[in-house]
């Protein structure tokens, strides 16, 4: 599938996808953000060294915004995303409370005045992802253009519920994926071309990490428990 057949099927599968996790409720998508939020901190304890990039949530996204509080407390610096200009990649702009925002396309509040950060993770929320790790996004190329221009690779984690999986989003030769997927369920690595799923964490893990720094193809082991024999 190419072409306008395939622009248009992705915009009916953006608006089916987007449609299905608006009609969650309130109550319920918050518990889903929680049990997120715990998976991200007991895998990937690094998020808290170096410059994470999130997303300001839009449309029943999830919303990193408290994870990301979590994390400053903890060391990290956060950086939201900034529309440069039409069809460029987008620069990261340092964003925590006291920061003066602005408000974009389609209501996306960015940082105004701040300095400027090269991000070592960036948490991608995804309207849809599928089985070799590809998103889904809103259609505008943004982030793929960005990841292609940045002269180091940041940690990529894909970040969505169970319901947005799909089989294929029939990636194209500019489309990125992400490194990891992260939904209410647990962890997803890719690894040769296909995501795996890593485990559940396990009941009473130890909220202490046994890994200070998690690069891009280390988890933190105690996260899934101990190994089974």
């Amino acid at each position: 599938m190419q072409g306008e057949t395939l622009k248009r099927w992705r915009a009916a599968e953006r608006a089916r996808l987007i449609a299905a996790r608006e009609a969650i409720d309130r109550s319920i998508l918050d518990s889903l953000r929680r049990r997120i939020d715990a998976h991200l901190e007991r895998a990937f304890p690094g998020l808290a060294k170096g410059v994470l990039a999130l997303c300001w949530p839009i449309r029943n996204e999830y919303d990193a915004r408290h994870l990301a509080r979590t994390l400053r407390a903890r060391g990290a610096l956060t950086a939201l995303p900034v529309v440069v200009a039409p069809r460029t990649a987008l620069s990261f702009r340092e964003w925590h409370p006291g920061v003066t925002l602005a408000r974009g396309a389609l209501g996306i509040a960015y940082p105004v005045g701040s300095r400027e950060l090269v991000p070592d993770h960036v948490l991608l929320p995804m309207n849809g992802w599928d089985d070799g790790g590809y998103r889904l996004g809103y259609g505008a190329g943004y982030f793929d253009r960005t990841l292609a221009s940045l002269a180091r690779k940041p940690d990529l984690i894909g970040v969505a519920l169970e319901l947005a999986r799909m089989r294929t989003i029939h990636p194209q030769p500019w489309d990125i994926p992400v490194d990891y997927v992260v939904t209410e369920r647990g962890v997803y690595r890719r690894d040769a071309g296909e995501l795996a799923f890593l485990g559940e964490p396990a009941a009473g893990s130890p909220s202490r990490l046994a890994s200070a720094v998690c690069y891009a193809d280390e988890v933190a082991p105690d996260y899934f428990g101990a190994p089974k024999p």
